[in-house]
């Protein structure tokens, strides 16, 4: 042990020793490097001395030096992750307490972080928190998490589902497309003057209402259908086939009405329908047939767990890339890649695991703040807005609520099922900020209507689980009641 200690003590006297002889040696060579710039000419001395003056004002200010690196950006990117990720978590679970999901109160962490909230109360922290500077950042980096959650809900869409139900899935969803769709252009026409941007064509503002109002949270409605033990039973069964119906054809619709939005003539718009086209035929008929017999069923999926993930992660990226070349949106790249993912259950639930915990507790967060971020209530400063939110809101949960109970009746269902299965089907949460946030970057939806049609996802969303508990009460009391007439 002895020994040991004075070998140790050796090294570090005799490797300290040559460290403080090769500094000497090099503060010499810089005396002599200054005596010969002084011989230069008196420019190179000033900046010299300019430059040893700041040295010595950077070292002798200890608050200057903190105060500049809390504003590197990388600082402030970790500042406002650290954040984001604990307000969501918070209010996540201060809102499963309430009985509702933690989608929910993420979404309202995001508003409160936000203008709305935060920045009227505290306007310093939260221009110190989240600079003009800092949002570019901010955007990509939730852009990323989006994609990444676009590939979870591509792979969510299960076929066996949709074999099964077809028929009453593809008739309920495309009601609830349908129904609200046509009432999102028809509110369209008493707000397209005092609220539409000036430079965007009615059919643009029009079409946009039209798919916010018609989409459903898939995820959201999962979800929920899994803490009421519901997902294996008859009804939740056809609610999930439903949404996996309206969320294919929603995005599709949506990827339609942004190659209108964006075009530029006929010849533009034709060539970004045959290319979007041309992609979903190799993605669906080439790609998908090579991946499931590459996989060879997932058998070895966590031996190569490695080369599974970055496979996947390969595909998913490119895809949002072509996709947003194409001129359609990335989003819808990363949602076609999950869905073409192998069929094998080992390698779905693999990328699943790996990917939903991360993207859900650090990535989405930060894309509800950034949604918060671009929420100003505020705005809402006359009884018009009010009035436009309070009539949107309504035409929301009328159109779709409505259209996919009464399809649903009509397929054969008892009304509490029907109307079930209209509730489900009205929830909007994250996919709605996805498509409204598709809309702001678009210039299509003002800062006005952004902020009316957030309200509107939350209110849609935060209705779901009451309604739900207002719809089995009715029902058992009813059957309650039949019972006692039957037996008296």
């Amino acid at each position: 042990m002895k020994s040991s200690f004075t070998l140790y003590a050796g090294v570090i006297l005799i490797f300290g020793l040559g460290i403080y002889l090769v500094l000497s040696f090099g503060s010499r060579l810089q005396s002599e490097r200054t005596s010969s710039t002084r011989q230069d000419g008196p420019s190179a001395v000033a900046m010299t001395a300019s430059q040893r003056d700041g040295l010595k004002d950077t070292r002798g200010d200890v608050g200057g030096v903190l105060r500049e690196h809390l504003r590197e950006p990388l600082s402030i990117l970790l500042l406002q992750v650290s954040v984001i990720v604990i307000a969501a978590k918070l209010i996540g679970d201060l809102f499963i307490r309430i009985g509702q999901p933690s989608v929910i109160g993420e979404m309202v962490a995001g508003i409160i972080l936000g203008p709305s909230l935060m920045g009227m109360l505290f306007p310093k922290a939260s221009s110190f928190l989240f600079p003009a500077s800092s949002v570019g950042t901010l955007k990509s980096l939730s852009q990323l998490g989006v994609i990444l959650f676009m590939f979870i809900v591509g792979m969510n869409i299960n076929a066996r589902y949709l074999q099964e139900k077809a028929r009453a899935a593809v008739i309920i969803s495309h009601a609830s497309i349908v129904a609200p769709f046509f009432l999102g252009v028809t509110v369209s026409l008493l707000i397209y003057t005092h609220f539409a941007p000036s430079n965007i064509p009615f059919i643009s503002f029009a079409l946009f209402m039209g798919v916010a109002m018609s989409v459903t949270a898939f995820p959201v409605l999962a979800r929920i259908l899994e803490e009421r033990g519901m997902s294996n039973s008859r009804l939740g069964s056809t609610v999930i086939a439903c949404a996996a119906v309206d969320d294919v054809t929603a995005w599709c619709v949506l990827a339609t009405v942004i190659a209108v939005v964006k075009l530029n003539g006929m010849g533009s718009s034709a060539l970004t329908v045959f290319l979007l086209l041309t992609f979903i035929t190799f993605m669906l008929f080439i790609l998908k047939p090579r991946l499931n017999r590459a996989m060879d069923g997932g058998a070895d999926v966590q031996k190569n767990g490695i080369g599974v993930m970055v496979a996947a992660l390969v595909i998913v990226f490119i895809s949002a890339y072509i996709t947003e070349v194409i001129g359609v949106h990335a989003l819808f790249g990363a949602f076609l890649a999950g869905a073409v993912m192998p069929a094998s259950g080992a390698i779905r639930s693999f990328l699943r695991d790996k990917l939903t915990t991360f993207s859900s507790a650090a990535l989405l967060p930060l894309f509800f703040a950034f949604t918060g971020l671009r929420t100003q209530i505020g705005l809402l400063n006359d009884w018009q807005s009010w009035l436009a939110c309070a009539g949107i809101i309504v035409m929301a949960i009328v159109g779709k609520l409505g259209g996919s109970a009464l399809a649903a009746r009509m397929a054969g269902m008892n009304w509490p099922d029907s109307l079930s299965i209209g509730v489900l089907m009205n929830t909007r949460g994250l996919m709605e900020l996805v498509a409204l946030n598709i809309g702001y970057d678009l210039g299509i939806l003002p800062d006005r209507i952004f902020a009316i049609m957030v309200l509107m996802a939350l209110t849609t969303t935060c209705i779901t689980a009451p309604l739900l508990s207002l719809i089995g009460f009715v029902a058992r009391k009813g059957v309650e009641q039949e019972s006692l007439a039957t037996t008296a």
